[in-house]
């Protein structure tokens, strides 16, 4: 056996321990069902430790999403609900990060539709690869398009990348399901996943 043969293995057992702790973390930072600042600051501070020795993808991107919360020193009420939806999703197990669901678990558009942003109103939820969702927003806002919450006059609910197969028990189904109701309805809204959106920006 070579040396490159034991350092793979041994990197795996790594890699495993380190998604075994993470999701031990996550279940005792959401287990009271909120999240505050001192408490998103220590997750930081443990990423930075792995995701030095880490290859894993998942620990990366986390890392990076908490770095940009962080950004500004406070973590508001939006940054946290967002938060504590992707720990919970990813303390049950049922995330696989920076993996849309196909469209049979996800009510997006099928074929999706090509994109415009002019004076169109666009309505994002879940949490997103791109950022936090006032980025997205501002995305959407500076190519001339309306960026608000789910009404009927929505033309594109954007789903972030970070959707679970638990979504409709998540905070932010009711606006998916909701979008969708409006649909078969006939109102003319489109539900695409954060993917297909940004392949249009």
């Amino acid at each position: 056996m070579n040396d490159e043969f034991y350092n793979r293995v041994g990197g795996d057992r790594i890699t495993s321990r380190q998604i075994d702790e993470l999701i031990g973390l996550a279940r005792g930072l959401v287990a009271d069902n909120q999240i505050n600042q001192a408490e998103v600051e220590f997750l930081q501070k443990w990423l930075a430790a792995n995701a030095a020795v880490s290859q894993q993808p998942l620990i990366h991107r986390l890392y990076w999403r908490i770095n940009q919360i962080l950004s500004d020193g406070v973590v508001d009420e939006t940054e946290k609900a967002e938060l504590l939806d992707t720990l919970n999703a990813f303390s049950n197990r049922d995330f696989e990060l920076g993996e849309t669901l196909k469209a049979t678990t996800l009510p997006l558009c099928s074929p999706a539709p090509s994109l415009s942003f002019q004076g169109l109103r666009y309505c994002f939820t879940g949490t997103f690869n791109y950022g936090q969702r006032k980025h997205c927003e501002g995305a959407v806002t500076q190519r001339g398009a309306i960026a608000g919450g789910i009404t009927q006059k929505t033309n594109v609910l954007v789903i972030g990348v970070y959707a679970t197969e638990s979504w409709k028990h998540s905070s932010f189904g009711n606006k998916i399901l909701q979008a969708a109701e409006w649909r078969t309805q006939g109102y003319p809204i489109s539900i695409v996943s954060e993917e297909h959106w940004v392949r249009h920006l």
